[in-house]
Formats: C-alpha cells, sequence, structure tokens
C-alpha cells in the first residue's frame, strides 16, 4: 500500500490512493460478500420507498375520489326532536350564515317510481329552483331558474331508454327531459345517477327535506356548518348540521396510521440489512487485522484507518441505496401503467420526498453499522494487530 510523508516526517495513505478508491478495492477483494450486504440495502431502500410511495399514492386517489365533498354542508331536520321539515326561519338563517361564503341550495326529496317508453324504473327525486350548484348535465342545458321540465340521472336515462327531448312521467304527471346529468365521480350528498330533478311546484310540502350548501373552501365550510349549530340549535337540537369535511379528516388519519405501518414494514428490512453490514465489517476487519497492523505501525493515523473504513460502509449504503431507490421508481411506474391510477398522483413531490427519505436512511444505516468495526479496528494497538 503506498504512503507518502506527512510535514511532520509520519506517513499517510497516498494521495493518489484516496479513502474511496481504497475503500472500493477492499470490497472488491470479496464481491460475493459486498453484494450479499448490499443487496440488504437495496431491499430495505426498496421496501420503504415502495412503500411510502404506494401509502401516498393511495391517500391522494382517496381524497381525488371524493372531489369537493370538503367544501359541502348539509343540513336536515332533525326526527328526534320532532322536526320533519326546515322552516321558512331556518332557511332565512340559513342564507345569513353562507352569504359571502357559498350558495346555500334547498331540496324536497323523495323516491318514486318513472315511466318512460315502454318501462318503469325506481328513482330518487329531487326538487329545487336552482339545480346548477348540485348537478351538471352531460347532455342538454340545465336551467338556471328551473320551473319546468325534468332533469334525469345517466343511469335512469340508460334504463328508460330516454335523452334529450323525451318524456318522463312521475306520479302521473309527464315531464320533458330537459338535460341528462353527468355521471358522479366521487362521493356527494346526492345521487346524480339515479335520480330525477324536478321543479319545486311538483311537491306539495310545506317545508323542505334539507339544503345542501356548496361552499367556497374548506374553511369556509366548517364556519358555516359552526355557524348554523350555534344559531340553529339554541335550546334543542332541531336541526342535523353535517360538515362533509369530517370524513376527509378521518381520511386523512387514516391513512396517516396506514403509512405509518408500511413504513415500520420498511424500516425493519432495512434494520436487518444495517445488521448484515456490521458483519460484514466486523469479518472484513477481523481479516484485514495484520493490515491494518502494519499500517498503523508504521505511522498511519488513526483517522485514515477509521476514514476509509467508513467509507466501506458509506460504499455499500450509496451503491445498494441508489439500486433501492431506481428500483422502487420503476416499480411505482409500472403500477401506474397497469392500474387506473392517475399520473398526476404519482408525479407529486411527496412521493419523490419518501424515495429521498429511503435512500438517505439506507446510507445512514449503512454508516451507523459500519461505526463501531471500523473504531474497533482503527483503535487497536499496532502490536496487537501484529500478533494477530
Amino acid at each position: 500500500m503506498n504512503l507518502d510523508t506527512r510535514l511532520d516526517g509520519r506517513p499517510r495513505l497516498d494521495r493518489r490512493f484516496p479513502a474511496t478508491l481504497m475503500a472500493w478495492r477492499n470490497l472488491s477483494r470479496n464481491r460475493l460478500r459486498s453484494t450479499l450486504a448490499a443487496l440488504g440495502i437495496v431491499i430495505g431502500v426498496f421496501a420503504i420507498a415502495t412503500l411510502g410511495v404506494f401509502g401516498n399514492v393511495l391517500q391522494l386517489s382517496a381524497t381525488d375520489s371524493l372531489g369537493d365533498l370538503g367544501t359541502q354542508v348539509v343540513v336536515s331536520p332533525n326526527p328526534e326532536a320532532g322536526v320533519e321539515t326546515l322552516t321558512s326561519r331556518d332557511l332565512q338563517e340559513i342564507s345569513r350564515a353562507t352569504a359571502g361564503k357559498g350558495t346555500a341550495v334547498p331540496l324536497y326529496t323523495d323516491r318514486a317510481v318513472v315511466t318512460g317508453p315502454g318501462t318503469r324504473t325506481g328513482a330518487s327525486l329531487y326538487g329545487t329552483a336552482d339545480p346548477r350548484p348540485l348537478f351538471e348535465a352531460d347532455r342538454g342545458t340545465i336551467p338556471a331558474s328551473h320551473r319546468q321540465g325534468a332533469l334525469v340521472g345517466s343511469e335512469v336515462a340508460t334504463r328508460l331508454g330516454v335523452g334529450v327531448g323525451g318524456v318522463v312521467e312521475v306520479d302521473g304527471t309527464r315531464y320533458r327531459v330537459l338535460a341528462v346529468l353527468a355521471e358522479s365521480e366521487g362521493i356527494s350528498p346526492v345521487s346524480p345517477d339515479n335520480a330525477v330533478v324536478l321543479p319545486e311546484r311538483a311537491f306539495g310540502a310545506d317545508g323542505y327535506d334539507q339544503v345542501v350548501i356548496e361552499a367556497r373552501s374548506g374553511e369556509a365550510a366548517t364556519d358555516v356548518a359552526r355557524t348554523l349549530d350555534t344559531r340553529l340549535n339554541v335550546r334543542t337540537e332541531r336541526v342535523v348540521v353535517f360538515e362533509f369535511g369530517r370524513i376527509l379528516e378521518q381520511i386523512g388519519e387514516f391513512f396517516a396510521l396506514l403509512n405509518g405501518f408500511l413504513l415500520g414494514l420498511g424500516a425493519v428490512s432495512l434494520l436487518v440489512a444495517g445488521v448484515s453490514i456490521f458483519n460484514v465489517m466486523l469479518m472484513s476487519t477481523a481479516e484485514r487485522r495484520g493490515e491494518i497492523g502494519v499500517l498503523r505501525a508504521v505511522g498511519v493515523q488513526k483517522r485514515d484507518v477509521l476514514r476509509t473504513l467508513l467509507v466501506e460502509a458509506a460504499l455499500l449504503g450509496l451503491v445498494g441505496g441508489a439500486v433501492g431507490a431506481v428500483l422502487s421508481v420503476l416499480t411505482v411506474f409500472a403500477l401506474w401503467w397497469a392500474t387506473p391510477i392517475e399520473l398526476a398522483v404519482v408525479l407529486v413531490a411527496r412521493n419523490a420526498g419518501a424515495v429521498l427519505v429511503a435512500f438517505g436512511f439506507g446510507v445512514v444505516v449503512s454508516l451507523l453499522s459500519g461505526l463501531y468495526p471500523a473504531w474497533k479496528a482503527a483503535s487497536e494497538r499496532p502490536a496487537e494487530a501484529l500478533r494477530g
């Protein structure tokens, strides 16, 4: 092993062979052992990165599927308190609470048999004068003020075989179809797919069955829900104010727990890899005990030997971590290609962070695993090392 001389006359490792090159040569002496140690890091980093990304993708996919659910509030009468419908006073309080924060849509609700050309089917009935905030048209046009005609859900239109301009009959009254509603893509307080939306005059009730509030933001929805609960439930709980954002919070808590569990599983495999590297470094330093003794006897500093051995452990972590991270990225993109997961859910900064954290964790585990064997070998007295 080449040496040069320090300014104080003591030898040190040749600058032409820095610690990284020497460490790489030492690992190359027993390629099988080094490969198996690095393989443990590969598996550990792959497990942490892949499970972390999978957890993020599941959470983001679930959140996206819920659409704008977090901005919706539903106010309905509380039958347990003897309240069957929402009064005009209730509607006034709801209008005041939502002013500037969202749109409140009063609804009549019911179930009925809807008849089409030669067939009939059951459907949910909604009565409202302002259907635009809650429904979207796939075909036809939703009127700004709903006073005549019917809006038919996609499933009902398919079962009845009707389209825009067709006629459906509900409770003996015929309505022309103004629009076929777009299919719902997430959870909603209303069920547009199996719905028929009629004008308010089709319902003979004195009060509304519920009010759906579309707030401008999740914070606005929370503020509206608190205000309504305070104003409408002064003495008794006359109405039920349900904020759908609570569902999102519960989902977020569930996925946080799931992600922690998955990352824990990956961390266990990485710790096992750390034990493997610890064993490899111990065996390597034991086999090279005489060589290290010679270096120390001719004056090579303790920190130079320590640095070289730590670089060996770091190289195992860097190579294993890089391979594990690349395999994780390839696996995630294979999942995207083979499943209906959206690419936008995969290409988020949080997923890149999970891969980088897994890679860094792998390198840190490798360094910690090699620290004690390196310190032990560098601290041994030259005379004892030469005796073997």
